[in-house]
């Protein structure tokens, strides 16, 4: 490992993994949460071959260390045993952006690691309902059955695959989560509804009436359909992690390898039965009883809402509510409204997908959109919602929202289902009447899917921030393609890439720019917020909270644009990218834009440092003697 002695001589002079909270790196240094900050050695790290500065700053010890920071934080994590966190805005435990943000990218870095199986999984669903619709197969021969099993295997035990990823991620033991989502689709649990009759019923004739029908040591169980869920096994897992560290504090060590997992079981399952479940069960109710009063008050309102929340609702597994009114509806009268109104979320998640498989250069999600777009196609949405659209966020709102107009056109034009079964483009045949056949209802459903489908392929093309850090390519990507290109150094002159007044380097706050150890350049105190390319080259760096870029020019300079002093802290809030890692750009193109006063008032200084970080390879660098400058000035000057 190349770092190896730099990473463990880090580690031992900020005081031993042991004094190490976290560390997580920004752009240029690696940045600790220390127990004791006077454990560290802060004179021997100065004075370290590697290391450029060291600062204390906003509550972390920064090691100051380069552009090869991502390399020395891989080996200190390695050599370490220290849990790798990322860059500063993955690190979990900040409590920085929007509550839904958090939630959104909390589900999909738990679904992250499952997203390759989990495409394959929608799949081989797909072909196999496909075979079934042409003839190929049918459901009572055996090849469909090992077909269908090998496809829904993923889908019906997903809670155990997300009590392992979930409980990692959260801190805790992963096979301690995994037997948590076992317990909650175990078997024989699952089928107490259907072979017994209730002990009793609570709340009796009310919209929370739930059948009773066991105890835990006298207090009533309500049983729920675990399998296929989400939400409840994360949130058990959330709170096992806790427990789990809570007891690992309290346990003699002697016993603290089955102590602690037996006693975090023992808490946790009953307490996620008990608990989550008539949560979940009674939310369900209540949301199957407003969908009926909603209907019947508008059958357009009802579309709009249930399309635009079903995915909502899944994830929640509130969707339960639901499911049966729509299979009674079915067998009591032959026709159901409700499975009608959600038609379209499977289409408008697909159409997004197609969207972002077309325009992102990003090609791990290239490589995933075309199962995930034909498994939404066919019905099985959760590669696309989960592997895609949810972590780009605009895409996920953009189906919801074309969802939504879908639903509502069906709700206009009265479709309902007159059979179950059947998802995606196998659900049109359940739309079709028995008696009336293709009727103005069946045709309204497909102007519903078609709008849909071009809504949503149309904002999230537009719209959908896919060229902004969430499709950003892998920096391994940007690192190996810059490796493998021979760029021969030359005389460069730079423009300024911002509108304000110009500041010596070695002014500033921050010791790591001023000392001029990450390269010669100039600072700007910013006047707009708008950050151009100086020059035409290729995005080497950016950032993913869009507060600093680097880019490799043309002639061979490496220029880093630092937008502010600590504004790695805001994780990304007023900050917009319009640039991808590994992006070629032109001279004056918008890079990046940013909110002055909110950045201000949140207490971070705006100014800019603007350096050569390969200043080694100039025999000169000169600088502007303008105070006052603007966008496209002449600002450096690099003589080979």
């Amino acid at each position: 490992m190349k770092y190896e002695q730099l990473a463990k001589d880090i580690i031992e002079n900020v005081g031993g993994k042991e004094n190490v909270n976290s560390v997580v790196h920004c752009i240029t240094r690696l940045r600790f949460k220390l127990k004791d900050e006077e454990k560290a050695n802060t004179e021997v790290l100065k004075e370290m071959d590697g290391v450029v500065a060291v600062m204390k700053s906003a509550g972390q010890y920064q090691v100051v260390i380069g552009n090869h920071v991502p390399d020395v934080y891989k080996a200190i994590v390695e050599v370490g045993g220290l849990e790798s966190k990322g860059s500063a805005d993955e690190a979990d435990g900040g409590d920085k952006g929007s509550l839904l943000n958090r939630f959104i990218d909390m589900i999909s870095g738990i679904f992250t690691p499952i997203l390759g199986v989990l495409a394959a999984s929608g799949m081989i669903k797909g072909f196999n309902a496909l075979f079934v619709a042409i003839g190929w197969l049918n459901e009572e021969g055996g090849t469909y059955q090992i077909l269908n099993a090998t496809g829904d295997a993923l889908f019906y035990f997903l809670p155990i695959i997300l009590g392992y990823s979930a409980m990692k991620k959260f801190g805790g033991t992963p096979f301690v989560g995994m037997v948590i989502a076992m317990a909650l689709v175990y078997p024989a649990l699952e089928g107490i509804p259907g072979a017994a009759e209730p002990l009793y019923t609570l709340f009796a004739g009310t919209v929370f009436e739930s059948p009773v029908y066991i105890e835990f040591f006298g207090i009533p169980v309500i049983l729920m359909t675990y399998s296929m869920s989400v939400i409840p096994i994360i949130v058990a897992t959330f709170f096992a992690a806790k427990i789990e560290k809570a007891l690992a504090k309290i346990t003699p060590n002697v016993v603290k390898m089955f102590f602690v997992p037996m006693f975090t079981l023992l808490i946790i399952v009953p307490l996620t039965f008990i608990v989550i479940g008539p949560i979940a069960t009674w939310a369900s109710q209540l949301l199957g009883q407003v969908t009926v009063w909603v209907y019947d008050l508008s059958p357009i309102i009802a579309g709009a809402f249930l399309g635009g929340f079903w995915m909502v609702f899944v994830m929640f597994g509130l969707h339960w509510g639901l499911i049966p009114i729509a299979f009674n509806n079915v067998a009591v009268s032959g026709e159901d409204p409700i499975l009608a109104l959600i038609f379209v979320h499977s289409f408008a998640l697909a159409a997004a997908v197609l969207a972002i498989w077309i325009k992102t250069k990003n090609e791990t999600t290239k490589t995933l959109s075309p199962p995930a777009f034909i498994s939404s196609i066919f019905g099985v949405t959760e590669p696309a919602l989960y592997g895609i659209a949810l972590p780009l966020k605009r895409p996920f709102v953009i189906s919801l929202i074309s969802s939504a107009v879908g639903g509502a056109i069906i709700g206009l034009f009265g479709t309902k289902i007159h059979l179950l079964g059947g998802l995606g483009i196998f659900q049109f045949p359940a739309m079709i009447h028995p008696e009336e056949g293709l009727n103005t209802a069946f045709i309204g459903t497909i102007i519903a899917a078609a709008v849909g489908m071009v809504l949503s392929f149309v904002l999230t093309y537009f719209f959908g921030g896919i060229n902004q850090k969430a499709t950003a390519a892998p920096a391994a990507e940007a690192a190996s393609a810059k490796e493998e290109t021979v760029i021969t150094i030359q005389n460069e002159d730079i423009v300024s890439p911002l509108t304000g007044e110009t500041i010596a380097l070695e002014k500033i706050e921050d010791t790591a720019f001023a000392s001029g150890t990450l390269g010669k350049g100039i600072a700007v105190e910013p006047t707009e917020g708008k950050l151009i390319s100086p020059v035409s080259g290729t995005v080497s760096a950016m950032f993913p909270t869009n507060h600093a870029i680097g880019i490799t020019t043309e002639n061979g300079a490496e220029i880093l644009m630092h937008i502010g002093m600590d504004t790695v802290q805001l994780d990304g809030k007023h900050f917009t990218g319009h640039v991808e890692q590994g992006a070629k750009v032109d001279k004056g193109q918008l890079l990046i834009e940013f909110d002055i006063p909110e950045i201000k008032k949140a207490g971070f200084p705006l100014t800019t440092p603007i350096i050569i970080t390969n200043s080694g390879d100039y025999k000169d660098i000169a600088f502007t003697e303008t105070k006052q400058i603007k966008i496209g000035d002449p600002l450096l000057s690099l003589e080979k």
